[in-house]
């Protein structure tokens, strides 16, 4: 089995949801969740706050900094997560499909194989 990053999009500047809408994509999400559980394909997910609670750490020539924001200055940040194990893309791609009816654009991504190292 391999494990997939399907990472949930926000576009900064989009219309916000409604409530009603947010407690759908809550609902909706509750359910996939207890849909991948019940497969076995559910290893961790997670919601995130926003860009601007993040802290970025850098250490240069041995000198730690730490500042406040994104590390990337983008418009699309990552609102959130699933980490899942699958047997192939196909069937990683068929939950994103579900994730992102639930709750908008979805990127998946394949974790690299630490024995391959």
């Amino acid at each position: 089995m391999k494990q997939y990053l399907l990472s949930v999009h926000f576009v900064e500047g989009a219309p916000t949801p409604s409530d009603d809408e947010m407690q759908t994509m809550f609902r909706e999400t509750d359910r996939i969740n207890d849909e991948m559980r019940a497969a076995g394909a559910w290893v961790f997910a997670g919601g995130l706050l926003s860009p601007d609670s993040a802290t970025v750490v850098r250490v240069e020539n041995g000198t730690t900094t730490m500042s406040d924001g994104p590390f990337a200055e983008t418009k699309e940040h990552i609102a959130g997560f699933w980490v899942i194990s699958c047997t192939d893309l196909d069937e990683a791609l068929a939950w994103a499909e579900k994730c992102s009816a639930a709750c908008g654009p979805v990127e998946v991504r394949p974790f690299g194989d630490l024995s391959e190292a």
